[in-house]
C-alpha cells in the first residue's frame, strides 16, 4: 500500500528499497541506482510538514507609498502639514472611487444631471474627458504633459488635467506610470524649490501633486 506521501508525490523513477544499516553516507554513490538510493534516504530524514518560526516584529509593514527619490526638499514653511496631507489623500481617494463606479455610465451615454451634482463637474472638465479614455490614451496623454511641463512652468490648467488623469489611472499600476509619477513629483518639487514667497498660488497645487505621488 502506497503512503500518504507517495500518493500526494508519485515516484518517478523505480527505487529498490535500501537497507539503510548497509548504507554507508561517507562514500559517493558509484552508480545511478546508488545516488538514488541516497536521494531517497535524505528524503526520508526530511519531515512530513516544516513550520517556519517567524517573528512577527521583524516584518515590513506594507506599503502603497511610491519611492519619489531624487526629490527636493520643501524651503521652509513651504512644506503642508501632515493634517493637510491627509485630508488630500482622503478627497483624493472620494474622486477615484466615484470615477470607477460612474465610468462606465460615463463613457456609454451623456453626463446625466444626478452625477454632475454629486461629483460637482461639467461636461467640458477635465475629469469627467479623461474618465472616457482608455488607459493606453490616458498613460500617453499623462507621459505628454508630464514631458511638456519639463520645459514649462506650472500653470492652474496643467494642474486641473494631471488631477484628473491621476485620478483615473487604474491600478496596479505599470512600470511605465510608476516611472512618469515619480517624474512629476521630482518636476514639482523642482518648481517649488524656485518659488520665491509662501502666497504663491502655484504652492498648493505643486505640494498636492507632491502628496499624491507620494501616498
Amino acid at each position: 500500500m502506497k503512503s500518504d506521501v507517495e500518493e500526494l508525490m508519485p515516484r518517478l523513477l523505480p527505487v529498490e528499497s535500501c537497507d539503510t544499516e548497509e548504507y554507508n553516507s561517507t562514500e559517493p554513490p558509484r552508480n545511478p541506482q546508488e545516488y538514488l538510493r541516497q536521494v531517497q534516504r535524505e528524503a526520508s530524514l526530511c519531515p512530513d510538514v516544516v513550520v517556519a518560526q517567524i517573528d512577527p516584529k521583524k516584518l515590513k509593514k506594507q506599503s502603497v507609498n511610491v519611492s519619489i527619490t531624487g526629490c527636493l526638499a520643501a524651503p521652509q514653511g513651504f512644506s503642508p502639514s501632515l493634517k493637510w496631507q491627509q485630508q488630500q489623500v482622503s478627497k483624493f481617494s472620494e474622486v477615484r472611487q466615484s470615477v470607477n463606479k460612474h465610468s462606465q455610465h460615463w463613457k456609454s451615454q451623456f453626463l446625466d444631471d444626478n452625477v454632475v451634482m454629486t461629483l460637482n463637474i461639467t461636461l467640458t472638465s477635465p475629469l469627467y474627458i479623461v474618465s472616457k479614455l482608455n488607459q493606453s490614451t490616458i498613460s500617453a496623454v499623462l507621459e505628454y504633459l508630464i514631458n511638456w511641463f519639463e520645459e514649462r512652468d506650472f500653470v492652474p490648467q496643467l494642474g486641473r488635467w494631471l488631477y484628473a488623469l491621476l485620478a483615473c489611472l487604474e491600478k496596479p499600476l505599470l512600470p511605465e506610470a510608476h516611472s512618469l509619477i515619480r517624474q512629476l513629483a521630482r518636476r514639482c518639487s523642482a518648481v517649488r524649490a524656485n518659488l520665491e514667497s509662501k502666497d504663491d498660488e502655484r504652492l498648493s497645487a505643486l505640494n498636492l501633486m507632491i502628496c499624491i505621488v507620494a501616498r
